[in-house]
C-alpha cells in the first residue's frame, strides 16, 4: 500500500522510529540530519532526497527501497531491479537529472528484452534477439572500460 504523497511517507517514517522505540532527536543523530528537518519530514512539511532517505533507512534498519516507494521516488514492483534503482537514486556522485536518465536507460532495456522474450517465445527462437542485445551492452561496457583512467 505505498502511497505517493510526502505526508504519508512522514507518518511511515514516525511509525517506523516508534517502532524501533528512538525519539526524534534520537533518530535525527543517528541519520545524521538535524532535529527541525527531520520533524518537518515526519509532517509531511518536506520532501527529503534518496540520500536522506537512505540515511534515515540504515539508521532504523529498515530497507531504503521500502522508503523510496512510500515517497514516490520508486514504483513497487516485484523487484524488478529495485536494488539497482535504489543504489542509482542513492549515489551521491551524480545529480539528479543524471539519475533519471540512467533509469530512464534501464527501463528502455527491460522493455526491449521483454519484447524479445515475448517474440522469441512466438517464434521458438529467442536467443537471436539476446544475443544482439547482449552483444550491444557487452560493446558499450568494452568502450567505457578503455576510457577508465
Amino acid at each position: 500500500m505505498a502511497s505517493l504523497n510526502v505526508g504519508s511517507l512522514g507518518e511511515y517514517i514516525r511509525e517506523q522510529r516508534r517502532n524501533a522505540q528512538y525519539s526524534l532527536r534520537q533518530l535525527a543523530e543517528a541519520a545524521g540530519v538535524s532535529n527541525p528537518y527531520l520533524s518537518q519530514i515526519e509532517r509531511g512539511l518536506r520532501k527529503p532526497s534518496a540520500e536522506i532517505l537512505q540515511q534515515i533507512a540504515k539508521a532504523l534498519r529498515i530497507s531504503a527501497e521500502t522508503l523510496y516507494v512510500q515517497a514516490g521516488i520508486l514504483e513497487e514492483r516485484r523487484g524488478e531491479g529495485l536494488e539497482l534503482r535504489a543504489s542509482i537514486l542513492a549515489d551521491p556522485l551524480i545529480n539528479e537529472q543524471q539519475k533519471q536518465a540512467l533509469l530512464a536507460v534501464y527501463d528502455a532495456f527491460l522493455k526491449e528484452n521483454a519484447a524479445g522474450q515475448r517474440s522469441g517465445a512466438a517464434e521458438g527462437a529467442g536467443g537471436s534477439t539476446g544475443e544482439t542485445t547482449g552483444g550491444t551492452a557487452h560493446g558499450s561496457t568494452r568502450q567505457h572500460e578503455g576510457k577508465a583512467p
